[in-house]
């Protein structure tokens, strides 16, 4: 009984640790432009992919499957905000009309993913193969590795944000764009370059994901909808709040699996969600 609740522990960390890497991103763009990016699975899945062609296909390893898979996501960030969001800025309906465009942006990397690589099953190699015993609980050396490359992102992210004059433009941006320009911040590169890492932190969950399930290009929705959940959970604008709210439900989410099984467990997510926000509608962590 020890081991199968030390193994559900472990198996919430690793959950969460993916959330709050795929939550940060769309953290990112929410607190920066005040837009939520359907495209985000979307890219997440296409990370995973071209990671795959790099490492499987052409034989050049992970690490160089690694990086290409972040930077082609990365690109397809900065591409899709400058198409698709970018011509909406200052309408009355931008907040509408983003949720239309990326969704169809989310609709064409999907159907092309489709087209380009097929329906056909496909897996990354792990970063690290074998298996890693924690009290009696043994887990995968991949998933123990995403244990402890998460939070050291999540703090190089937070260390950027904090310490870097990019990343406090980025703050101030998200605070006010007429007092960010009006001190000579470049607006829309800062808004290119939010799409841009938050577009990358996609990819890189979907290379790490690509390690422990199977690739798809329907692979990002599930995540999505879930980092979706994290940041409506843990509260809008705080990228504290999304890290803690991810490693919340990502343990809910894993000892819901072992009580109540899969079938019932999304059902118990959404209505804690709708239970939070009646009595937080700021979200759990979120400030009025």
């Amino acid at each position: 009984m020890t081991d199968t609740l030390i193994s559900t522990l472990l198996s919430g960390i690793v959950l969460g640790s993916l959330y709050a890497l795929m939550a940060s991103g769309l953290s990112l763009v929410w607190t920066t432009l005040g837009v939520f990016n359907f495209a985000h699975g979307a890219l997440m899945m296409i990370g995973a992919f071209v990671a795959w062609t790099v490492s499987e296909g052409m034989g050049m390893g992970l690490a160089a499957g690694l990086v290409a898979g972040v930077g082609v996501a990365a690109l397809l960030g900065v591409i899709i905000e400058f198409l698709l969001v970018r011509p909406f800025y200052g309408k009355p309906n931008m907040l509408l009309i983003t949720v239309m465009t990326t969704l169809a942006a989310m609709i064409i990397l999907e159907k092309s993913a489709q087209i380009i690589w097929g329906a056909r099953l496909k897996q990354l190699p792990r970063l690290i193969e074998g298996e890693v015993s924690v009290l009696g609980a043994v887990i995968s050396a991949h998933e123990a590795l995403i244990i402890v490359i998460a939070p050291l992102i999540l703090v190089a992210l937070w260390l950027f944000a904090t310490r870097t004059a990019t990343g406090r433009s980025l703050r101030a941006v998200g605070q006010n764009q007429d007092a960010a320009a009006l001190l000579g911040i470049n607006v829309p590169l800062t808004f290119a370059l939010a799409f841009g890492l938050g577009a990358a932190l996609a990819g890189l969950t979907g290379v790490l994901l690509g390690g422990v399930r199977f690739i798809t290009p329907s692979l990002g929705v599930e995540p999505l909808v879930k980092a979706m959940i994290v940041v409506i959970f843990g509260g809008l604008g705080s990228l504290g709040a999304t890290v803690g709210a991810a490693f919340v439900i990502g343990l809910a989410e894993a000892f819901l699996i072992l009580a109540l099984g899969l079938y019932w467990t999304p059902f118990v997510l959404f209505l804690g969600l709708i239970i939070v926000l009646i009595f937080r509608p700021n979200g759990l962590f979120g400030r009025a």
